[in-house]
C-alpha cells in the first residue's frame, strides 16, 4: 500500500497538479455557493475539458471540482437561507439564524473547519475500505459481475425519489438509449435509422452535459422571471480570530463531529443516496441525542457541525462503491463514473492492479484538496459573497456556450452537438414530469454492463443460467438486489399510505 500511495503521491505533488486541485477547489466552490448551480453543473461543464487532458491532471480536476461544490453551498445557507446545494440544506436551521445574531463569520468558520474534517475522516475510511473491497471483487467473472450490475440496477428505486415507478421508467429510458449502436459482441447495428454518425452510440459526455447542465440551464432560465432578488446579510470579518471559534467549543463538538462523519460515510457507501439525504438525517439524529434539543433551529453550532461534517463525510463514502465496484454512490460520482470512462479507465476492482496510480492519486488529491477548501473558502469568502449578486442573465449563457463548444471538441461534429440538445430537451421535460435524471445515468451505464457478461455469462455456460444462481458471490448480490427491491417498494407503500391519511 505504501509503495502505491508513493505512486499516487509522485503524481500529485507537482506544481501542476497542485495549481489544478487550487483552480478545482475554487471553481467548485462558486457552484456550490450560487444557487442554481451545483457540484453536479460544474462537473458536467468542466467533462470536455477533461476530454484532452492527462488521464491524472482530468480525475484530479473533477475531484476537486466535487470537494468544493459540496462544501461551497454552506456559505449561500449561511448567509441567505438558501442552500447552493441539497447538501447544506440543514446548515440553513442554524447557519442563518447565527447570522441574523451578529454571528455570521463564527457560522462560517464552523462550517468551513468540519466540512474539512468530514472529508478527511471519509478520505482516511476511503484509503482502507476500498482497496479491501477491491481485493475481494478482482476474483469476479461476468456471472459475478451481471450479479454486480442488477444490485446496482436496483439502486434506481434509492435514485427515485417520491415516485418509483418514474424512477424506473427513467432507468429504463437510460437502458434504451444506450443500446443505440454497434452492438458491443456481434458488431449488429441497432437501432442507428442508417445514420452513420450513431454507429459508435451516444457519447457518454454530450448525454451528462445535457440531461444535467443545459437542463438545470432551460429550468433557471425559465424560473428566472418568477425569482426573487437575494439580499445576503453582512458579515463583518476584520476582528475575527482564526476560524471565529475556539479550540474549547471545537472539542465540545467531537462526539457530534464522529457522530455526523459515520453516518455520512455509511449513508455515502449506499448507492443512490449521497449528502443530500446524509446532512437532514444526520440532523435529526444528532438532535434526538442532544442534552437540549429545543435549542436546535434557533442558532447553534451543533446543526452546522451535524449538517456539514455528514454532507463531506458523504463524499468519500460515495467514492468506496465508485472506485472499488463501478457503482456511482451519487449524481456526483456518476459524474465521475463517465469522466473515468471517457478517459478509458473502468472503476472497478481492476482499476486497484491496472490503474493504481490513478487510484492513490485521487486518495492524495481528496487530502490536497480538503486542506485546499479549508483555507480558500474562509479567506476568500469575501469573493465568494459578491459572486452571489451576480444576475443569472449574464451567467447562463456564457455556461450554455461552454457547454456546446465543449460537446463540439469531444470528436469535432457537430452530431455531438445535437445530443446535447437533445437530452438537455430530455432533461428538462423530466424535470417538468418530476421524472428523476439519475436513474437515466445508471441506467446507461450500467445497462451495457449487465448486457455483456449475461451474453458472456451464457457463452462460457453454453446457454444456462445454473452457474449464475450457483456462484456463491452472484447469490450474495442477488440477495441484495431482493432485500433493496422489498424495502423500495414497502417504503413506497408506506409513503403512500401516509398520503391517503393525511
Amino acid at each position: 500500500m505504501l509503495e502505491s500511495f508513493a505512486i499516487g503521491a509522485q503524481a500529485v505533488l507537482t506544481p501542476l497538479s497542485i495549481g489544478v486541485i487550487v483552480f478545482g477547489v475554487t471553481l467548485g466552490i462558486i457552484f456550490g455557493a450560487i444557487p442554481g448551480l451545483s457540484a453536479t453543473m460544474a462537473l458536467a461543464l468542466f467533462l470536455p475539458i477533461t476530454y484532452s487532458m492527462d488521464p491524472i491532471l482530468g480525475i484530479v480536476l473533477l475531484v476537486s471540482l466535487y470537494i468544493g461544490g459540496i462544501s461551497g453551498g454552506l456559505i449561500s445557507a449561511i448567509l441567505t437561507r438558501i442552500p447552493g446545494t441539497p447538501s447544506s440544506v440543514a446548515t440553513c436551521f442554524d447557519g442563518y439564524p447565527m447570522t441574523q445574531k451578529g454571528q455570521g463569520a463564527k457560522a462560517l468558520g464552523v462550517g468551513i473547519v468540519f466540512s474539512f474534517v468530514g472529508t478527511i475522516i471519509s478520505t482516511i475510511a476511503l484509503i482502507f475500505i476500498s482497496p479491501w473491497l477491491a481485493h475481494v471483487a478482482i476474483k469476479f467473472g461476468a456471472y459475478e459481475y451481471f450479479a454486480v450490475a442488477v444490485f446496482s440496477m436496483s439502486m434506481m428505486a434509492g435514485l427515485s425519489g417520491k415516485s418509483m415507478v418514474k424512477g424506473l421508467m427513467s432507468g429504463m429510458f437510460g437502458c434504451i438509449f444506450a443500446t443505440v449502436g454497434l452492438d458491443s459482441i456481434g458488431s449488429v447495428q441497432r437501432f442507428t435509422f442508417g445514420n452513420t454518425q450513431m454507429l459508435s452510440g451516444f457519447n457518454i459526455l454530450p448525454v451528462l452535459i445535457g440531461l444535467f447542465a443545459i437542463a438545470e440551464i432551460l429550468i433557471t432560465a425559465q424560473n428566472a422571471k418568477h425569482s426573487v432578488e437575494v439580499e445576503t446579510v453582512k458579515v463583518e470579518m476584520k476582528n475575527i480570530k482564526g476560524f471565529g471559534f475556539s479550540i474549547r467549543e471545537f472539542l465540545e463538538q467531537k462526539w457530534n463531529c464522529l457522530i455526523s462523519s459515520l453516518v455520512g460515510l455509511s449513508i455515502g457507501i449506499l448507492p443512490g443516496i449521497g449528502g443530500g439525504v446524509a446532512n437532514v438525517l444526520n440532523y435529526g439524529i444528532i438532535k434526538n441525542k442532544s442534552k437540549y434539543p429545543e435549542k436546535f433551529g434557533t442558532g447553534i453550532i451543533d446543526g452546522i457541525v451535524a449538517s456539514e461534517t455528514s454532507n463531506n463525510a458523504a463524499i468519500g463514502g460515495a467514492l468506496v462503491p465508485l472506485l472499488a465496484l463501478g457503482i456511482p454512490g451519487d449524481t456526483v460520482t456518476a459524474m465521475l463514473l463517465g469522466g473515468l470512462t471517457i478517459q478509458g479507465i473502468s472503476p472497478g476492482p481492476l482499476m486497484f492492479v491496472q490503474n493504481v496510480d490513478i487510484v492513490y492519486a485521487i486518495f492524495i488529491t481528496m487530502i490536497i484538496g480538503s486542506i485546499a477548501m479549508l483555507f480558500i473558502e474562509f479567506y476568500g469568502l469575501r469573493g465568494f459573497v459578491a459572486l452571489l449578486k451576480i444576475p443569472k442573465h449574464f451567467l447562463l449563457p456564457g455556461i450554455f456556450l461552454f457547454c456546446v463548444i465543449g460537446a463540439f471538441g469531444i470528436n469535432n461534429r457537430i452530431f455531438d452537438v445535437w445530443t446535447v440538445l437533445l437530452f438537455g430537451t430530455v432533461g428538462y421535460l423530466f424535470n417538468k414530469t418530476d421524472i428523476p435524471a439519475s436513474p437515466f445515468i445508471l441506467g446507461f451505464i450500467i445497462g451495457p454492463m449487465a448486457e455483456v457478461n449475461l451474453r458472456r455469462g451464457l457463452m462460457f455456460s453454453q446457454g444456462s443460467f445454473t452457474p449464475f444462481i450457483t456462484s456463491p458471490v452472484a447469490v450474495v448480490f442477488f440477495i441484495g438486489t431482493a432485500i433493496t427491491i422489498i424495502f423500495s417498494v414497502y417504503s413506497n407503500y408506506k409513503r403512500n399510505i401516509k398520503k391517503i391519511m393525511n
